[in-house]
């Protein structure tokens, strides 16, 4: 079935039909702009309309095609409609079942959950209780508060600086972008802009003294919390990893002290890290996991699992109308038993390596490339100016450049693939790849993305491939348009599709088996 307004001619790429694709292309864009909220915000730096899509590649109502290291903000693990995930939809509709139940039992929710268990640590999962709460990661993290709260009896949280865990109060208040504190922040450890000027393990021991000092000092003025919410790997706070041994020494801090610990899993869970869940690369066990993105298969569903003698709820105390979402629970298990059964964890942890490694070798060639980081398909490159001197400390960082890493994100796009950006100035250019990228896509994405970063250290930013400007987006932001055969866009495609054709089938990645 076509997409609609978008031409047979057009889907083909055939050139009869790009003029009216792109005047359908555009207008669906002008509409957005005058409907929706000024609160919208992928749709100002990503002026395209999506219409089809299938693994990593999605097609514009235009008839262009993109490599989307995106993925729905980590939530689409298997890509884009992916076969697995479909038939469990499909199996679900086509049952009869019922698709809104609240939250009572049902043979598609007891599949899911006992998927769910098997991923989770066993430590963990021997002790576990889960909630099902609405269906986006704020909410769970709201309910992990009011749960730990319940709990301890206590009111106050601990976070840090850096953090987010989502738009609703609460979860803002512990994010690094509040604006009213009633939540103590502590130091997030990095190396590339240690809070203590030192990075490593020096600087991770050094927050981590911190945090006790904050504890222990009956004058700090942070009274014993209700509980400790961290992210394994900082997502939209620029792509930190935390060191395993901090998250250690946060564990034992926690635990001795009678402190809940919850880890937030939102982004960081289902294989995108390299383990199952990121909280394994450390060993330790939280009381608390908030879960959400990955686990619904593309598809609204969260919740929160917890250690059992945490469960003092009262019945209703904590509810949601839309927690018994029947297709994203059978997205879901098709999509945790995929990963699982598939390796992709470990697949992700080894080709992040990979690509971590070609990005330092661009950083080498690019000094607008400060530094490269993350942990296996969460991958940041923050964009500094080279020109700036740098911080006075010792081999201090240069100041972020927001500025380019908003043209490198224009620059990809021109050529093809779609970025995120995030990080303290939103300086920092993300990579989220679905885990069944393959070895070719991948080089398809380095090749792309070091073009559009050579483009804007050449000055080149906003021209297309025969030196002309891009023409002006309904967003404000170069479009497309002026880049329908941008330089080794189409060539990399067309190697993406025919040797990654596994992937786009949805039978995987090569994984070297």
């Amino acid at each position: 079935m076509g997409a609609p307004g978008v031409s047979e001619g057009a889907r083909e790429g055939g050139p009869g039909a790009s003029e009216g694709a792109r005047a359908a292309h555009e207008g669906i864009l002008r509409r957005q702009s005058a409907r929706e909220s000024a609160a919208r915000t992928y749709a100002r730096a990503l002026p395209i309309v999506p219409v089809r899509a299938r693994g990593l590649t999605i097609e514009g109502a235009d008839g262009r095609r993109y490599l989307d290291c995106l993925s729905g903000a980590g939530t689409l693990a298997l890509g884009h409609n992916h076969p697995v995930v479909l038939e469990a939809i499909r199996r679900v509709l086509d049952s009869g079942a019922p698709l809104h139940v609240l939250d009572l039992a049902t043979p598609v929710k007891d599949a899911f959950t006992t998927e769910l268990f098997r991923t989770l640590p066993p430590e963990f999962a021997d002790r576990a209780r889960v909630q099902f709460c609405g269906p986006a990661g704020t909410d769970a993290v709201e309910a992990a508060f009011k749960l730990v709260r319940a709990a301890t009896g206590r009111t106050g949280m601990l976070a840090f600086t850096g953090a987010y865990h989502g738009m609703t109060a609460g979860a803002l208040e512990a994010s690094g972008g509040a604006t009213e504190v009633r939540v103590a922040r502590l130091p997030y450890p990095q190396d590339y802009r240690c809070p203590f000027g030192v990075g490593g393990d020096r600087g991770a021991e050094l927050a981590a003294r911190w945090t006790e000092s904050v504890l222990d000092d009956s004058k700090s003025g942070v009274p014993r919390p209700a509980g400790m919410i961290l992210e394994p790997v900082q997502g939209e706070g620029g792509v930190i990893p935390a060191p395993d041994a901090w998250m250690r020494r946060m564990r034992e801090i926690t635990a001795s002290r009678s402190i809940p610990l919850i880890a937030d899993e939102v982004q960081t869970g289902v294989g995108r890290t390299g383990a199952f869940w990121a909280v394994e690369h450390s060993g330790i066990t939280p009381d608390v996991m908030v879960l959400s993105k990955a686990i619904g298969g593309s598809l609204p569903l969260a919740v929160v699992v917890y250690r059992d003698d945490l469960d003092v709820w009262q019945p209703g105390a904590h509810a949601g109308t839309f927690r018994g979402n029947q297709l994203a629970m059978a997205a879901g298990t098709a999509t945790l038993a995929y990963v699982r059964e598939n390796g992709l964890a470990e697949r992700a942890g080894t080709l992040g390596a990979h690509l971590l490694a070609q990005l330092r070798k661009l950083a080498d060639e690019f000094p607008c490339i400060g530094d490269v980081r993350g942990r296996g398909l969460m991958i940041g490159v923050e964009l500094v100016d080279p020109e700036a001197a740098p911080h006075p400390a010792a081999d201090g960082p240069r100041p972020a450049a927001p500025e380019l890493a908003a043209a490198v994100q224009r620059e990809c796009l021109r050529r093809g693939l779609i970025v995120e950006l995030g990080g303290r100035h939103s300086s920092v250019v993300r990579l989220l790849p679905p885990l069944t990228i393959s070895d070719e896509q991948a080089t398809a994405v380095l090749d792309r993305l070091a073009d559009a970063v050579g483009a804007v250290a050449r000055g080149d930013s906003g021209r297309g491939g025969d030196g002309t400007r891009g023409g002006e987006g309904p967003h404000g932001v170069d479009s497309p348009r002026g880049a329908e055969r941008p330089r080794g866009a189409d060539e990399a495609r067309h190697a993406d599709e025919r040797r990654g054709e596994g992937v786009l089938r949805g039978d995987g990645p090569g994984l070297g088996r």
